[in-house]
């Protein structure tokens, strides 16, 4: 079987201008994109950001010696003897539990009965647990049971024996989390553990979306004759919030260059980043490369990736106002949706990673082998949408099936996929059976 990879036409020659390969293009997209400013942010808004500053612990943890164990508190060499068949009898003097502090300590002879977290008294070295003693009856033997006046302890324990020491998790004053740290659960979790609610990360990049074209409507409205919804904003918007984005949509613009510039215009008091799609072919009313250039400056807008050749990329400068960082990064991605959502993981992910703080280039690959012969642009490099099935041996690799149709205005297909199988320059045909590196697409959720 052969498959086109996209219906979308080659470079042409007669131009004569040289399509920017994928990483030369990344690199002039990247180069001075800087990481932006840190601001606190509650704790619970904190989770999958950078860390925009050392954090230390103001307390130690634990804060005190406390028990890990449901049980009684003893001097050790009181019980160094007991067993089993010979238990050691101990004065009960009281209780203490979490939340508590000890009211007496623990004398010769005597113990206390303690529960799990409960401060450690004086006078105790270590830990029975309720298991090897008079006291236990089974599963939660002492919840609200009455307070013994003696206890049998069954087993010997040495000195700090069931005690988390104070301070051997972490330190008072020590540093627990460094500046360029991505906060997961449990950094988040370690911060509120030591008090804070707040944290410092970086800012995340406000990234504003604006779909051009008359065709365009939004959805939700009734699309009229020769009228399509807007597809490109809904889709990008979950990629974008997924790479680590604040999205803002900023509607439609005709096709029309003072009102896709009057947008921008607007974009440009809010975004680091802005998005349009549509408009930044060679056609006549195709006016989003000129508007860029009105309202700052255009570094390329042709790259060697299939789908998605004509994309523009620029930079412009922060309107008064706006938030404080480098200049505005300028993406115009083509209106066709697969070609949207392609060339945004390929070029606008890596841009908000690197504003975010996080390695832009990082990524979940892995490898597969075709399922179908396909064709492509023999000067450009295919990203096909495909599904992967697992292999039918151990050991064996995943197999990619094509998900559907490739041409770049193939929606289903793109919905279909769970990864994205890329065929470098060069081949114009590739084999049934060929290996080929893959992106797993990462769950909506």
């Amino acid at each position: 079987m052969t498959t086109a990879a996209t219906t979308d036409p080659p470079a042409s020659a007669a131009s004569g201008e040289r399509l920017l390969t994928l990483e030369e293009a990344l690199v002039r997209l990247l180069d001075g994109v800087e990481t932006l400013p840190a601001e606190m942010a509650p704790l619970q808004e904190a989770a999958g950001r950078i860390l925009g500053a050392d954090l230390y612990a103001d307390r130690a943890l634990p804060p005190w010696d406390n028990t890990a164990m449901d049980g009684f508190a003893v001097r050790s060499a009181d019980v160094a003897a007991a067993t089993p068949e010979r238990p050691v009898r101990l004065r009960v003097a009281g209780e203490v539990a979490a939340g508590q502090t000890p009211s007496v300590a623990v004398a010769q002879g005597a113990a206390l009965r303690i529960m799990t977290g409960a401060p450690l008294p004086p006078g105790a070295d270590a830990v029975v647990p309720i298991e090897d003693t008079s006291a236990w009856r089974g599963a939660r033997a002492s919840a609200g049971a009455p307070l013994p006046e003696t206890v049998e302890i069954r087993r010997a324990v040495a000195p700090g024996e069931h005690v988390r020491r104070r301070g051997e998790d972490v330190e008072a004053g020590s540093r627990i989390l460094q500046v360029g740290e991505r906060l997961g659960a449990g950094a988040v979790a370690l911060a509120a553990a030591v008090g804070r609610d707040r944290v410092s990360v970086v800012r995340r990049p406000h990234l504003a979306l604006l779909a051009t074209g008359d065709e365009i409507v939004e959805p939700g409205q009734p699309a009229g004759d020769g009228q399509i919804h807007d597809a490109n904003t809904a889709g990008l918007a979950v990629l974008a919030r997924r790479a680590g984005a604040v999205v803002r949509p900023f509607g439609i613009a005709g096709d029309d260059l003072a009102e896709v510039q009057a947008r921008l215009a607007e974009a440009l008091g809010w975004a680091d980043v802005v998005v349009v799609t549509g408009g930044v072919s060679v056609g006549a009313r195709d006016v989003v490369k000129d508007a860029f250039e009105a309202v700052g400056s255009v570094d390329f807008w042709r790259v060697a990736v299939q789908p998605g050749k004509p994309l523009a990329f620029g930079r412009a400068g922060r309107r008064q106002g706006g938030p404080a960082g480098g200049p505005v990064l300028l993406f115009g991605l083509p209106g066709n949706p697969v070609s949207s959502y392609v060339t945004f993981e390929l070029f606008v992910r890596p841009a908000v990673r690197r504003l975010s703080g996080m390695d832009p280039h990082a990524r979940r690959t892995n490898r597969a082998v075709l399922a179908e012969r396909v064709t492509k642009s023999p000067e450009r490099r295919a990203f096909l949408r495909v599904r992967l099935d697992r292999p039918t041996h151990p050991g064996g690799l995943p197999v990619a099936r094509l998900s559907g149709g490739q041409g770049s205005h193939v929606i289903t297909a793109l919905a279909a996929a769970d990864a994205l199988a890329i065929v470098p320059e060069g081949p114009a045909v590739v084999e049934a059976g060929s290996e080929v590196e893959v992106w797993p697409l990462e769950d909506d959720a």
